[in-house]
């Protein structure tokens, strides 16, 4: 399925103070990133890509165009997505993520703003956030494409060609060879090689066959 991105406006980061803000122990450990689309109509959304940085867990909020004169409200469509299996290390702190409308809990259609929230509940880093986000929605449908009748019903496999008229048909042909060079085998395993006196009949000279010099 095709995809189309969308042209949007990432505003600045807000950062939710955890602790006391007056010591030093007090940090911001939640981040609220606002996306508009301040050139696009509502839309229905397809996919979300961006590279994490150091976020443990995401959560993120939808407003949706409403058909009716009521106000758009906003509407968690993801809530606590793990980002990184152990915040206190560095596995997925730096990966690409992909986030599609089938893992949201909510349609995704009519989409006028996102409000991603970010958490990270380890101290151990300094600063986290996400960059090169990306909105996808659907692209256009690909218009239906046609195959020739000859593609579409493939003709059965061709009939070997006749035989030319005038010659003989190469089976029967080999058939009488072979018959043949059978044949001359039999003949000269049956032909004596035992030889035959010129003047011997029956194991006996003819004296008159004899001729004296």
């Amino acid at each position: 399925m095709s995809r189309v991105s969308v042209p949007c406006h990432v505003k600045g980061t807000v950062a939710l103070q955890v602790g006391d803000v007056r010591t030093s122990q007090g940090r911001p450990g939640v981040l609220v990133i606002d996306v508009t689309f301040p050139s696009v109509a509502p839309f229905e959304l397809q996919e979300i890509v961006f590279k994490n940085y150091y976020t443990a867990f995401l959560s993120i909020r939808v407003r949706q165009h409403s058909s009716t004169h009521t106000p758009a409200k906003w509407v968690t469509c993801l809530r606590d997505y793990c980002l990184m299996p152990d915040p206190h290390s560095e596995e997925g702190a730096q990966e690409y993520v992909s986030l599609f409308k089938h893992q949201m809990l909510c349609d995704m259609a009519r989409v006028l703003e996102l409000r991603l929230i970010l958490r990270q509940p380890s101290p151990l880093w300094v600063s986290f956030t996400v960059e090169e986000l990306q909105i996808y929605q659907q692209g256009p449908k690909s218009p239906s494409m046609t195959f020739p009748k000859w593609l579409s019903h493939p003709v059965p496999c061709e009939q070997p060609a006749p035989l030319i008229e005038g010659l003989p048909d190469p089976s029967r042909v080999s058939s009488e060879v072979q018959q043949m060079w059978a044949l001359t085998e039999m003949i000269r395993a049956s032909h004596t090689s035992t030889r035959i006196g010129r003047f011997d009949v029956d194991g006996c000279y003819d004296l008159n066959l004899l001729s004296y010099t």
